[in-house]
This record gives structure tokens, sequence and C-alpha cells, in this order.
């Protein structure tokens, strides 16, 4: 394990559980996906349609840092267009918060959710003729 992964690591009596920040930031965008309004992560706060991730990608727009304090989750959302922002960023720190103790038994210190964007949904189109 010679690699730059953080790792959260828990001493138990028969040794250490190790959880790396790749699994945190999986579990905390399982958690987003399931938000209501939430249209998707970006990897910085300048927000660019290039920037936007995929479902699939989520994991990548999700930061975990462990300081002395705990465990710190900081995200950049983008917000579905008629959401209420602070509902869904409040519903987004909930989710994660909630879904990273379930999973790993450790409440993170803080969730710090950015939104950086508001993005309209594309309309279906008609089909034509």
């Amino acid at each position: 394990m010679a690699d730059l992964k953080e790792y959260l690591v828990q001493a138990e009596e028969n040794g250490s559980i190790m959880i790396s920040e790749e699994v945190i930031a999986s579990i905390a965008s399982i958690a987003l996906r399931e938000v209501e309004g939430v249209f998707g992560l970006s990897t910085g706060t300048n927000l660019d349609i290039g920037s936007i991730l995929g479902k699939k990608n989520f994991r990548k727009g999700i930061r975990v840092v462990f300081t002395e304090e705990g465990m710190v989750l900081s995200c950049n959302l983008v917000v579905k267009m008629g959401c209420a922002v602070m509902a869904v960023a409040k519903e987004a720190q909930r989710a994660i918060a909630e879904e990273v103790t379930n999973m790993t038994g450790l409440r993170p210190h803080r969730v710090n959710v950015n939104v950086c964007g508001i993005a309209v949904p594309k309309a279906p189109q008609a089909p034509q003729e």
C-alpha cells in the first residue's frame, strides 16, 4: 500500500481496518444519486459543460480529506433548474453524512456542499418528419 491515497484507519483488537478515500467518495456519490434535484457534480468551482460529471463518475467530484478533527467531505454540486437550491444542498449534506456513517461506522466531521451551477435538463426532442 505504497500509493498516495489516504485511508481511514480503525484499530481493532486483531489488527486494523483501512478504508480508502476512494471508497468513501463512492459511498457519498451513491447517496447523492438518491437526492432529488441533484443534476450532477463538477470537478471544480468554475462550471463549464466539460466539468460536469455523469452519474457513473460522481465520485471524482467528491473530495475526502482526513484532518485532526475528523473526516471532511466536499463536493461541487450542480442543481436542476426549478429546485430549491438550499433545500437540495441541505439534503445532499444529510444524505452524504448518513450514508458514510452507516457504511463506515464513523460520522464525517464536516460535509461541505458548494453549489456551483444550475442545469436545465434537455427537453426531449420531437421526432422529425
